[in-house]
């Protein structure tokens, strides 16, 4: 993988996590809420908790990922994306048979993250490149 094929690839996954921050918070009354329906109603006083708490990983994790970039990043944001997920099929396992894909699409982004490890080899600056020792 070349640096800017690297680059582009960070970045575009930079993109899918602080849009899931503000998407989450845009829509906080609404389909943030909704998601969260199929949970019992003795839950509904922690769904502010899960929706709130869910971006402000989810825009940490896309501002680590944009300024601070490397394998704990990328590690990070593949262990959240998998709790997330197993939470979200716990919820509602019928979001795997969405037709645009809400959790199906993580297939596809912890390839990317696994790539993204794989290629940054440990001290790194998002580009790819291993930076050398002075």
């Amino acid at each position: 993988m070349t640096p800017n094929e690297h680059r582009w690839l960070r970045l575009s996954l930079v993109v899918v996590w602080l849009w899931t921050a503000f998407a989450s918070v845009w829509e906080w009354n609404g389909q943030s809420l909704a998601l969260l329906a199929p949970l019992p109603g003795a839950w509904q006083e922690i769904k502010p908790v899960l929706i709130g708490g869910g971006a402000v990983i989810d825009a940490l994790l896309g501002m680590w990922l944009w300024w601070r970039p490397g394998r704990a990043a990328y590690s990070a944001a593949l262990v959240t994306m998998l709790i997330m997920t197993l939470l979200a099929t716990a919820i509602d396992p019928g979001l795997w048979l969405h037709p645009l894909g809400p959790l199906s699409k993580n297939i596809p982004i912890t390839a990317a993250l696994c790539l993204l490890w794989r290629h940054s080899g440990g001290k790194d600056d998002g580009t790819g490149e291993k930076k050398g020792r002075a």
